[in-house]
């Protein structure tokens, strides 16, 4: 039988606009929107759909509005019938992954991403810092790359996105003379992500006391669906693991990859992307091109993807 996983994008896959089909279309969807206006205000929910864009990009707007667009629509799947047998969250994602897993609430995820975001703009301000998708180079050559450019500045792995990409993150000084070693080495794509500060980095270090002190006053419970976890790839199930877990995730590498595979190994064998962009998708057909994958962060995508499913004996929970 059929296993699923649910993926919740993290920063960088936001845009302006993002959400607003499922809004217009899916009352579950237009809830989630709806209470997020409560918590963050009416003026919330124009950055999402109307921007200005410099203003989405601000990672105070950004993680709440991507987790917004992502419970809107894990919330439509849910009303469809689709059941997970297991989830994970790139980074941010992980707040979206446990408020669909049934770990934190929505309402109590809102305002504790906008201060995550707060707080880990502050550690380094907008324009000294960013993070560069290197594609086409080796681990190994990916971190002598860093080494080589330590005495300019900090840049250190900060995701294993896949086989072949590798994140880095650092001052933006460092990082140019890191893109530049990394063209010489014959990297076959440089994408600088869209991010305001360098996270996943020792950078962010001063982030996690101010945090674990925002993550003390939310309520956290064992998720109703494992859920994997960034930094050590593994199932997490105590409200005391997953908090410190998301501390450390902040100035710790992200092991997605690594994650994938903890849900291979599990069994899990369909794999859907929750939230803006197709970017987790995109990642696991080079992670394992034999899962099936799918992004639905159009709403068109839903009728498709049940369409899918409906052709297939082996899966279950799919309404009509």
């Amino acid at each position: 039988m059929t296993k699923l996983a649910f993926l919740f994008p993290g920063q960088g896959a936001q845009f302006v606009g993002m959400g607003l089909d499922y809004y217009e279309h899916y009352p579950e969807a237009k809830d989630i929107f709806e209470q997020a206006a409560t918590v963050l205000g009416p003026a919330f929910l124009e950055v999402i759909f109307a921007g200005p864009e410099e203003k989405l990009q601000l990672t105070e707007y950004t993680q709440p509005a991507i987790l917004t667009v992502s419970v809107a629509i894990y919330r439509v799947l849910e009303q469809h019938g689709f059941k997970a047998d297991g989830m994970a969250g790139l980074s941010l994602g992980e707040y979206s992954a446990l408020v669909a897993a049934g770990a934190l609430s929505f309402e109590e995820a809102l305002p504790l991403v906008q201060k995550r975001g707060m707080l880990m703009q502050k550690a380094v301000p907008a324009g000294e810092g960013s993070m560069v998708a290197i594609m086409g180079l080796s681990r190994s050559e990916v971190i002598e790359i860093c080494n080589n450019v330590q005495e300019t500045g900090l840049v250190a792995p900060a995701n294993y996105s896949c086989p072949g990409q590798i994140v880095v993150s650092g001052y933006l000084p460092a990082l140019n003379k890191a893109i530049d070693l990394a063209r010489d080495a014959g990297a076959k794509k440089i994408t600088q992500l869209k991010v305001s500060a360098p996270f996943h980095c020792e950078l962010l270090k001063p982030v996690e006391n101010e945090l674990a002190e925002e993550l003390s006053r939310v309520h956290m419970q064992k998720p109703l669906v494992p859920v994997v976890f960034n930094i050590s790839a593994e199932f997490c199930h105590t409200a005391e693991q997953i908090r410190n877990n998301l501390i450390r995730q902040v100035s710790n590498p992200i092991m997605w990859e690594q994650s994938i595979r903890t849900l291979l190994t599990a069994g899990i064998d369909t794999f859907i992307g929750l939230g803006p962009g197709s970017s987790l998708a995109r990642l696991m057909k080079r992670i394992d091109p034999e899962a099936r994958s799918y992004s639905i962060d159009k709403f068109e995508a839903i009728k498709k993807l049940g369409d899918n499913y409906l052709q297939r004996d082996d899966l279950y929970g799919i309404s009509r």
